[in-house]
C-alpha cells in the first residue's frame, strides 16, 4: 500500500489512493490557460509539494519537497464545518460579546500518487 504526505493551505495531510479529504478551500479563480474553475465538482487538480512518498516499502523524504512527484485528485464537492463559537468576555465591565465561525473546505478524492 502506497502513501504520500502532501501540504496544502498550510497544513500537512497523510494520503491513500481512494481517500476523501476536507482540506482548506481552494481558490475559485482559474489559473491562465485553465478552462474550468478550481473547484467545481469533477475538476482535477494535482499536488506538487508533496513531501514524502513510500510504496512498497521504499521511502522517499523530499527536502523539502521531492522534485518530480505529484498527487492527483478530484473536486467532489464544496462546504463549510460546523459552528465554532468565540466568546470575549472581560469580568466586572458588562463586556461579552459572542461570534461564530464556519471555515470553508473542498472536498477532494485521492486518484493517483506518482
Amino acid at each position: 500500500m502506497s502513501f504520500a504526505v502532501i501540504q496544502t493551505g498550510g497544513k500537512q495531510y497523510k494520503v491513500e489512493v481512494g481517500d476523501v479529504l476536507k482540506i482548506e478551500k481552494l481558490s475559485q479563480e482559474a489559473k491562465p490557460n485553465e478552462p474550468a474553475l478550481v473547484n467545481e465538482v469533477g475538476t482535477k487538480i494535482v499536488f506538487d509539494q508533496v513531501l514524502l512518498m513510500d510504496s512498497e516499502g521504499a521511502t522517499t523524504v523530499g527536502a523539502p519537497y521531492i522534485p518530480g512527484a505529484k498527487v492527483s485528485a478530484s473536486v467532489v464537492g464544496d462546504g463549510r464545518h460546523k459552528k465554532v463559537m468565540v466568546v470575549k468576555y472581560r469580568a466586572k465591565s458588562r463586556y461579552y460579546k459572542k461570534n461564530g465561525h464556519r471555515q470553508p473546505f473542498t472536498e477532494v478524492k485521492i486518484e493517483s500518487i506518482g
